[in-house]
């Protein structure tokens, strides 16, 4: 259902104010943040379910390093800034001083290694020059390195699913005959077209890898890892010749998964359960109307965003089925070095891994990049709590809040009237 006028007018009316501003100045890398992400918000205003942005900054550009400070920004971060995920373009043996701070409290920025992503496929494959070197920017999860103007192209397989090594090769090669097939179809843009045309790029991606490995174990499991990649680089050879294009430039990644995941009940990409009791927040568009008044009859509580996207969010508490171990229970030189070893085995484009910390492990952060900073493309983190980010995603409560909040609850009826 149409908005109306009004977002567009406070896209225009906020475009308008940022840039009065900077008149006779230079433009700061706060404006072009902030312009893309008020364009980002009225997107989401007209209809969608969300927005998804990223932007890339230098490591020592202090102002826009703090552009997600909670404790210096927290009107904007409200306002717009919420809109983005902004990373830096990292450098080995850099000095990560000044970004640590900003991430110990909000998560942010994340981290890019461009060189890496340019000159490096599996990082057991070893350095390759220029084997992507047209690359200078990742989708806005950051699991897929991309030139300007190519798109992603992605689909998802499920180890934990199969029960076998060739069980699980048969997903894969569905996988990549469909993200293949895919890079067929023209789109619109001549430019991003000549880009498809050129590099093929397609991103076969795993989740639930955590069920994965207390399914099959570490050890067969990243076998699995390795032989599907070999498996899949031959597929390419042989329908490559077949259709008579060039091999693809990448093949494999891992995104975050986050709904794809909720569907098939499976864990999100390569990260942990959030907790064996939690609640999930999910918002739903405030103008689906016999949605949003379905599932408060079912008892579900609920408020109104407080982000000003037109949504209304819920509160879904959820116990964690074959529970194994939550986001509070694995360190985060547990989560590091699983995503060193799958960029490593699995994923020629990158890994999309928000590594959670406690409060205590925020204290050697630093180390903590700095030990495994060449294993990685690219790496985020998160602050497990007092991250400053209000109506989380995931929320920890205990058996007892999740008994009284489900006692509540009642299945929702979908047998809305035809209006």
């Amino acid at each position: 259902i149409a908005p109306g006028p009004e977002p567009l007018i406070n896209c225009i009316n906020k475009i308008q104010e940022i840039m009065n501003k900077r008149i006779d100045c230079d433009t700061s890398s706060s404006d072009i943040v902030d312009l893309m992400n008020v364009v980002g918000v009225c997107v989401v205003a007209g209809g969608k379910r969300r927005t998804a942005q990223i932007a890339f900054g230098h490591y020592d550009d202090k102002e826009y390093i703090s552009l997600k400070d909670p404790d210096l920004y927290q009107e904007e971060l409200m306002s717009h800034r919420w809109a983005s995920n902004n990373s830096i373009y990292a450098e080995d043996g850099m000095d990560y001083t000044n970004i640590i701070n900003t991430i110990k409290k909000s998560g942010e920025p994340g981290i890019l290694y461009k060189h890496r992503m340019q000159n490096y496929g599996r990082i057991k494959d070893g350095y390759q020059e220029g084997i992507d070197g047209k690359a200078t920017l990742l989708n806005p999860c950051g699991e897929i390195s991309l030139e300007s103007e190519e798109l992603c192209n992605i689909s998802d397989v499920f180890p934990a699913r199969h029960d076998s090594l060739e069980d699980f090769k048969r997903s894969i090669k569905y996988a990549f005959l469909y993200c293949k097939t895919v890079t067929l179809v023209p789109t619109h843009l001549p430019t991003t077209n000549s880009k498809i045309l050129k590099n093929r790029r397609i991103g076969i991606s795993q989740s639930g890898i955590v069920q994965a490995i207390q399914k099959h174990g570490a050890t067969e499991y990243f076998r699995w890892c390795d032989e599907g990649y070999n498996y899949l680089k031959n597929l390419d050879k042989k329908y490559s010749d077949w259709l008579c294009i060039q091999k693809s430039i990448k093949l494999t990644t891992v995104k975050p998964a986050g709904s794809t995941s909720l569907l098939m009940g499976s864990t999100p990409g390569i990260h942990f359960e959030h907790s064996e009791y939690y609640i999930r927040r999910i918002r739903v568009e405030e103008t689906n109307v016999q949605l949003v008044q379905a599932v408060k009859d079912a008892g579900y509580k609920w408020e109104v965003s407080a982000y000003g996207d037109r949504s209304i969010v819920f509160e879904v508490p959820v116990k964690a089925e074959n529970f194994y171990k939550g986001k509070s229970d694995v360190s985060v030189w547990e989560q590091m070095q699983l995503g060193s070893k799958i960029q490593s085995i699995w994923a020629d484009n990158s890994v999309s891994q928000t590594v959670t910390f406690t409060k205590d492990e925020s204290e050697y952060l630093k180390n903590v990049i700095e030990m495994y900073e060449d294993q990685f493309k690219t790496v985020s983190f998160l602050p497990l709590s007092d991250h400053g980010y209000v109506q989380a995603p995931y929320e920890t409560i205990t058996v007892e809040q999740y008994e009284e909040m489900n006692k509540k609850i009642k299945p929702i009826n979908f047998n809305f009237k035809n209006t």
